[in-house]
């Protein structure tokens, strides 16, 4: 898989200005990460991919993703304490999982991307209930007014078209922001083999 050492000298080999990188329940590659891009010249975007509790009126306990980004000096605070809360206070199934009233509290200096096809939206999409779907997705814009982006992802995978086609007419019609991203694994496309 791409470690930080080689990411951040190919984000500036590129001329991207800046990179992101989000670890699953943890901060642990971020002070690392941060180091290698300001020593590179490339702006380090910090964040994290959560698993979020279900919904109050969900018919399961599966847990969902909500990707995080660190925007100021209070998010990165904040960010912590879900982390911190979510370690100590909401473990299942060996996982971490952030609850929907903590965001209330302490969504403040964070940036949301719905998940894609693993978030709330994108499983109510990909199960066929539109009305769901827009639903946490209003929720969401709620909870991070101006920082909340439906989350599109084209890596290959069986439901990311799927999702990518009912996402951005949802996107259209509530008027909210999309943004693409790529779980990027390998550097070069020789890696994988």
């Amino acid at each position: 898989t791409l470690r930080i050492d080689d990411a951040a000298p190919a984000a500036q080999a590129d001329s991207q200005v800046a990179l992101g990188i989000t670890d699953l329940s943890n901060l642990f590659g971020a002070i690392k990460f941060y180091k290698a891009c300001r020593g590179k010249g490339v702006k380090p975007i910090i964040g994290v991919d959560v698993w979020m509790d279900p919904l109050p009126d969900a018919a399961d306990r599966v847990p969902t993703r909500l990707a995080l980004l660190v925007q100021d000096r209070q998010g990165y605070l904040n960010l912590c304490e879900l982390l911190g809360r979510s370690w100590t206070k909401n473990v299942q199934r060996a996982q971490a999982w952030v609850r929907w009233d903590w965001l209330e509290e302490l969504g403040g200096g964070l940036i949301a991307l719905s998940g894609a096809d693993l978030g709330v939206v994108g499983q109510a999409l990909l199960g066929g209930d539109a009305a769901r779907a827009e639903a946490a997705a209003l929720a969401l814009a709620r909870l991070f007014p101006g920082r909340f982006y439906l989350e599109l992802q084209r890596a290959g995978l069986p439901t990311h078209e799927a999702h990518v086609r009912a996402t951005v007419p949802l996107a259209a019609r509530l008027q909210l922001p999309v943004v693409a991203t790529h779980p990027v694994q390998f550097l070069e496309a020789d890696d994988y083999e």
